[in-house]
């Protein structure tokens, strides 16, 4: 796709924003850029970046896009005192936030926009940055229908698949859900590869027929180099897993909705970090398990794929295809 008229800012160069960013401009998108620590921003001024020194030097942008950290960020990059929604001046058109916040802090945020004219959309992203590089992210988009279909060009440089689910804070809840079912098949992956290994079956062994039967799928591939290997290094940590389950927990009590399995996949994550496990990936729910089971793990030291780098994504366009076998030839 050919970059359109539109003038782009982004806020947040942690390892997702990085990824996401370099994907805008690698398709030649007009971006400026903030991040809080200005030397992680640098690297994207090599590739067009225009560097920008607060939030709020972005307000002229026609789309702004913020990917940072935690509610409390998102509501200092916005309506703080820098925040692109300051107010006194212009302001964008359209904010699109990628982060994973509460639904309460977004809606702060949606009414203060609003007020100023400025559509906010939640798209939060499904993926970590190596996902992210190999275009195979799926968005969830909530906010008006109308700035979604102009900002959904860039959306769709972004990820493999990008689904609209309505008003508000719709995608937060998606995202929030989403985030449930990745803690409880990861633990349900962990207890029934050390099931099988305790019965002799190697991890990779098991775990290949898995990923070839009706159950497997993108993830159970992407975590299976994790899990036979162990190597336990962040992608998304159980301390951050414990922050979703907590939201999603909240939003059931708000709701009236009873969660039995993921309240009790939080109490195992809660054990995770208390094991100190919680700042390496949680994919280590697998050694939490092997410790319950008096199982010593150790590396099976094989060559297993984790899927990325097999096929471009479904429905992708020739550019993300192009990506795809990229990241195959480097992967």
């Amino acid at each position: 796709m050919k970059p359109s008229k539109h003038r782009l800012g982004w806020i947040g160069t942690g390892r997702m924003g990085s990824a996401l960013l370099t994907r805008l401009l690698d398709a030649g998108c007009d971006v400026a850029v903030y991040n809080r620590t200005r030397v992680k921003a640098e690297p994207f001024a090599r590739l067009g970046a225009q560097l920008v020194e607060r939030p709020a030097d972005l307000a002229d942008r026609d789309i702004v896009f913020t990917s940072v950290a935690a509610s409390q960020d998102f509501a200092d990059v916005t309506t703080g005192r820098d925040g692109v929604l300051a107010g006194g001046g212009p302001v964008p058109g359209v904010v699109i936030d990628s982060s994973t916040v509460s639904m309460e802090a977004s809606q702060k945020v949606r009414a203060k926009a609003e007020e100023l004219g400025t559509a906010l959309l939640a798209a939060p992203v499904s993926g970590n940055p190596k996902v992210a590089r190999a275009g195979r992210l799926s968005i969830a988009v909530s906010g008006p229908r109308e700035a979604f279909e102009t900002s959904l060009p860039y959306l769709q440089l972004l990820g493999a698949t990008v689904a609209y689910v309505g008003e508000g804070e719709r995608a937060r809840l998606v995202k929030i859900c989403h985030n449930l079912v990745l803690g409880v098949v990861t633990q349900i992956m962990a207890e029934t590869t050390v099931l099988a290994e305790r019965g002799g079956v190697s991890r990779a062994d098991y775990l290949e027929f898995l990923n070839g039967s009706v159950m497997g799928s993108t993830f159970t591939r992407y975590k299976t180099p994790a899990f036979v290997n162990l190597d336990f290094t962040p992608t998304f940590t159980g301390r951050l897993l414990r922050k979703d389950f907590e939201l999603g927990l909240e939003a059931a009590r708000k709701l009236d909705v009873p969660m039995p399995v993921s309240a009790l996949v939080h109490q195992i994550v809660m054990n995770l970090i208390g094991n100190e496990l919680g700042d390496v990936d949680f994919a280590s729910l697998l050694q939490l398990e092997a410790w319950g089971a008096h199982l010593n793990l150790l590396p099976e030291n094989r060559k297993v794929s984790d899927g990325l780098e097999d096929s471009p994504p479904p429905h992708a366009t020739d550019e993300q295809s192009k990506d795809a076998s990229r990241a195959s030839k480097h992967a």
